[in-house]
């Protein structure tokens, strides 16, 4: 992607045509390319963001420092009727909203001197998608529902007609379910990732965690809790060497394919689609109420909601589960129906015996006083 040549927007400078409006247009979208590319964004990121910018000062009947919110209504608008995605839609209105805001801050002086025109927001609350509608809520099968599962699922692994891919999708789904991996941090782990010797469990290295706006993978060491540590044991000493002879090469892939790479002499790695399948065949058979519903990631929320019913805070989540912001964590968190009113009746108890105790020290005052 190349960039360019950025002038100094702070200089004295007249826009008296509109080919040097068009320019002084594409300085600005070329400015806000270096800073991503500055913040560490990907190369993906910036062009897909420039894309969104470009596409939407094509809408516009004038230079993008003079678009409104009705703009941004119309835009959005016409994505939908073109058939657009919810997520998609919502995708491009945060990729706006961040570019205007970025604007604002630092070249609304230059541009209300040079133009006459205040920059606004065109996005708000009112046309930016909101979490619900993008279907971000993922309540997961209550505790009862899982353990029917995966109870049933582990009774099944050893009866399979393919063992082997069975063990290996049973195992990566119970990874999901105790610990909240992703998808692609599962498929990434190499048995070197398993880091029996830190912590009093034992940890796992994921190195492909999921990064916030395109800023590449954020590694982390994830504890084997949740009797993690006793399922990597029983995956590692009893099935992980079937597969091939690279159980010892610390570079395999703990869950591998069942195909061999001969260029690199090892197991090839699983891919997503295989593990998709496998919760999904087990869910359909075991828990069909649930067919087509449970997914890895509602496994993930499972897991944080379990977790947090467990007593485990929501910062010790949001380490465990690699999100970057805390109100990302709290999203995850599904409690039972009457959590609410438990934490009222226990609120309600402390008042009571805070009270009860007060006014014991009162009924001593009438005594002492007749003393």
């Amino acid at each position: 992607m190349s960039l360019a040549v950025v002038r100094n927007l702070g200089s004295p400078r007249t826009l008296r045509t509109d080919a040097e409006a068009e320019d002084f247009e594409q300085e600005i979208v070329d400015e806000y390319a270096l800073a991503m590319a500055a913040a560490g964004l990907s190369d993906a990121h910036v062009a897909n963001t420039r894309r969104v910018i470009i596409e939407f000062a094509r809408s516009l009947g004038g230079p993008l420092w003079s678009a409104a919110c009705e703009d941004a209504d119309r835009f959005l608008a016409d994505q939908r009727r073109e058939g657009r995605s919810v997520t998609t839609r919502a995708g491009k209105a945060g990729a706006l909203a961040l570019f205007y805001e970025f604007v604002i801050a630092r070249y609304q002086g230059d541009l209300h001197a040079l133009t006459g025109c205040v920059v606004e927001q065109p996005i708000d609350e009112f046309n930016r998608q909101s979490g619900a509608s993008l279907g971000k809520v993922r309540v997961p099968p209550s505790e009862a529902e899982v353990e029917e599962l995966f109870c049933g699922w582990r009774r099944a692994v050893p009866e399979a007609r393919k063992y082997l891919p069975a063990a290996r999708d049973y195992f990566a789904a119970s990874l999901w379910r105790r610990l909240g991996l992703r998808m692609n941090e599962t498929v990434m782990l190499d048995l070197r990732d398993w880091r029996p010797d830190l912590g009093a469990v034992g940890k796992l290295h994921v190195r492909h965690g999921k990064g916030s706006r395109g800023r590449g993978p954020k590694p982390r060491l994830v504890p084997a809790i949740n009797g993690a540590d006793r399922l990597i044991d029983w995956w590692l000493g009893d099935v992980r060497h079937r597969f091939g002879d690279d159980w010892a090469d610390p570079d395999a892939p703990m869950l591998p394919s069942e195909r061999h790479d001969p260029v690199l002499e090892r197991c090839r790695r699983v891919g997503a689609n295989a593990l998709r399948e496998g919760l999904a065949g087990q869910t359909a058979l075991l828990l069909p109420g649930w067919s087509g519903r449970l997914t890895p990631h509602v496994l993930r929320h499972y897991c944080a909601s379990s977790l947090y019913g467990a007593g485990m805070d929501l910062k010790a989540l949001q380490e465990l589960l690699g999100h970057q912001w805390l109100s990302t964590t709290s999203g995850y968190i599904h409690v039972h129906d009457d959590h609410v009113e438990r934490a009222w009746i226990d609120a309600n108890r402390r008042l009571e015996e805070r009270f009860d105790e007060g006014r014991g020290d009162d009924a001593l005052e009438p005594a002492a006083a007749g003393r």
